[in-house]
């Protein structure tokens, strides 16, 4: 049986069925453009991180606003985009095991493909399947710079990875991925300010021990949304990885500027819709919107326009609004706007988006990478 899609191109917003994922396109648009120009007045190149939002036309608009090519997280992430007409991808990520190396070559065919590498096994078992396939792999070293994930020690080691990519004949040296994840959602500015310059630090000593020995890094590569004018700054980073700030969620929202007020440089994009499917009592509105609705990793979602109302109580397939704080109440079919707290996981639960403009239906975009997790 075809699945029925959530909204058709040209229908009023009140038909859309729910739960589905929307995008306000005009708030989409501004937070593609502003991205773009703060890139380009930085000086730096923007690889947009594709995880966030798992869609080709997406990254094609990225592309087309100045993006030179995007990150994925899985190489089955990056054939659903490849598949799709997007042609320069970074997986920012280790790739591990014959299978996925085999796939992550044959990508290579047909697109400028990357990765990277934090192991000297894993760089044999990239350099052996590159020439079997007879292939060239672009690779960035990664080096732990704080968030204590993958990557190789700044400094020796990473020089000592970089020199086994550079002597691998079907491998190409092109530099460093320095991503430092958890100051994405340090709250304060200071906080950040600080996660970052000390990545900055380890990179430059890096950077300097690859000139020692002779290795060049074409590219030095990190960054994400909460701290991207940091790396930009820095005069060491020259390609941004963000991704969250197409959509932003409730999580960002609750990073503060360095004046201490709510960080707002992008706007909330992404929504779950949601309709209220029971209203038992009047402290009590119930939704049909989830745990498979919205990923509650980061929080619970967050009602847009709440007027004191507050979700809670996710489950399966209902999620309670609690009226006692406020004489906001809600009718039987009324349908509400949550903003969830973590946009990556949500996105994976849904197959499109509802994209509209004001209050009518614009396009449906496929969310084709969705469940591409290997």
């Amino acid at each position: 049986m075809d699945r029925r899609p959530p909204a058709e191109p040209g229908m009023p917003l009140d038909e859309v069925d729910t739960p589905s994922l929307i995008v306000d396109l005009d708030a989409f648009d501004a937070n593609v453009a502003k991205m773009a120009d703060l890139v380009s007045r930085a000086d730096v190149r923007s690889r947009p991180h594709a995880k966030t939002h798992k869609c080709a036309v997406i990254a094609r608009r990225q592309m087309d606003a100045g993006a030179i090519g995007v990150c994925c997280q899985k190489v089955s992430e990056a054939q659903a985009l490849v598949d799709n007409g997007i042609d320069n991808v970074l997986i920012s990520n280790q790739v591990v095991g014959s299978r996925k190396i085999d796939a992550l070559v044959a990508l290579a065919r047909d697109a400028r493909v990357g990765v990277c590498v934090d192991h000297p096994d894993n760089v044999d078992a990239l350099a052996r399947a590159a020439a079997a396939g007879d292939v060239s792999l672009n690779v960035l070293v990664e080096i732990d710079v704080g968030a204590h994930r993958c990557g190789v020690v700044p400094g020796p080691a990473a020089v000592r990875l970089a020199s086994q990519v550079a002597e691998a004949a079907n491998l190409h040296f092109e530099g460093l991925q320095s991503y430092q994840g958890r100051a994405q959602h340090l709250r304060t500015h200071a906080e950040r300010q600080a996660a970052i310059g000390q990545a900055v630090a380890w990179t430059e000593e890096t950077l300097e021990a690859l000139d020692r020995a002779g290795l060049a890094a074409e590219t030095v590569a990190g960054a994400g949304t909460g701290t991207f004018m940091l790396e930009a700054g820095s005069g060491v980073y020259n390609e941004l990885q963000t991704g969250s700030y197409i959509f932003m969620d409730a999580d960002y929202a609750r990073n503060h500027n360095e004046d201490g007020t709510p960080f707002d440089t992008f706007a909330h994009s992404l929504f779950v819709y949601a309709t209220v499917m029971s209203v038992p009592n009047d402290q009590i509105a119930v939704l049909d919107a989830g745990l498979k609705a919205s990923s509650v990793d980061s929080g619970l979602p967050v009602l847009r326009d709440s007027d004191g109302g507050q979700y809670f109580g996710a489950s399966d397939e209902h999620g309670k609004i609690d009226l006692s704080e406020t004489n906001r109440r809600y009718a039987l079919g009324e349908k509400v706007f949550l903003i969830p707290g973590h946009c990556d996981p949500t996105v994976n639960l849904y197959e499109d988006y509802v994209c509209i403009r004001g209050d009518t239906v614009e396009a449906i975009w496929p969310i084709v990478g969705r469940g591409a997790v290997y």
